[in-house]
């Protein structure tokens, strides 16, 4: 069966930006539309709200709504991440998510051209890179689930991330410096729907551990592991059930045994 995967370059995973949760699975069709069409990212992709639906099962009426507000605000989008200068220096880059958006009403589609900054971050698959199915994060509705679970299978071969310090992770999450500034609402509003979001969704269980310097929490590190993958479990069948029954319903051979004990010659098979 074919998986609908995403890849991104961790220095974008870890990166600081605010997208909302459409806007966020808009970037990550645009990505899957890159990868299945084997068309270059530096060209103009094209996101149709059928893909949309049949990934996230939200109503149709909801998805067009849903494609254009965000096709009018991701131009607006910047985010940030560090390089090393030649020198060696750190340099903060600031740059948008495109380069270019549009949105088609009377075909229901959105078109993307990614900005230069952001490009290579998505196909230069040489380094480190992070890849999940799209299917991961369909059902998650908290951007921060969906954030959180990115960064976490960044580092799925040890099962686990360092602490990060607090304010760089709210940066990686996309919590602005104005929302949920109390520890209580943080954990409250954010990370712990993040974690119950994951854990009910996708192929992953995480958990947290908080580290303080006195009495101050200054950072957060997660353990996670990989679910067990359900056993295919093969279906029994009475050995004395014809075959012509094996793919029917309770309903349906309910339905037929009541036609067969209406004809006499053969009413003992009805049972």
């Amino acid at each position: 069966m074919k998986k609908d995967l995403v890849v991104k370059d961790n220095v974008l995973i870890n990166a600081s930006y605010t997208l909302d949760l459409v806007e966020q699975r808009l970037i990550l069709l645009a990505i899957l539309a890159a990868r299945e069409s084997n068309t270059p990212t530096d060209q103009d992709l094209t996101v149709h709200v059928d893909s949309y639906i049949n990934h996230f099962n939200v109503h149709r009426n909801t998805a067009y709504q849903a494609l254009q507000d965000a096709s009018r605000n991701l131009f607006e989008r910047r985010f940030s991440y560090q390089k090393l200068t030649p020198k060696g220096n750190v340099e903060v880059v600031t740059s948008r998510w495109v380069q270019r958006i549009s949105y088609v009403e009377n075909e229901a589609l959105v078109r993307i051209k990614f900005s230069d900054d952001v490009v290579p971050l998505i196909t230069n698959l040489e380094k480190h890179f992070t890849s999940y199915e799209l299917e991961q994060v369909s059902s998650l509705s908290s951007v921060y689930a969906v954030r959180l679970y990115e960064v976490l299978i960044a580092w799925r071969s040890v099962g686990r991330v360092a602490m990060i310090e607090l304010q760089e992770l709210r940066s990686r999450l996309g919590v602005l410096d104005t929302e949920h500034q109390r520890m209580e609402a943080f954990k409250r509003r954010v990370l712990e729907p993040a974690i119950e979001q994951i854990n009910k969704f996708t192929d992953i269980n995480a958990d947290y551990e908080q580290h303080k310097q006195g009495r101050s929490i200054i950072g957060f590190s997660f353990k996670f592991k990989s679910k067990p993958k359900p056993k295919e479990i093969t279906p029994k069948r009475d050995k004395d059930t014809i075959d012509m029954f094996c793919n029917l319903s309770d309903s349906q051979i309910k339905m037929y045994s009541s036609i067969l004990s209406k004809v006499h010659s053969i009413s003992d098979m009805a049972e």
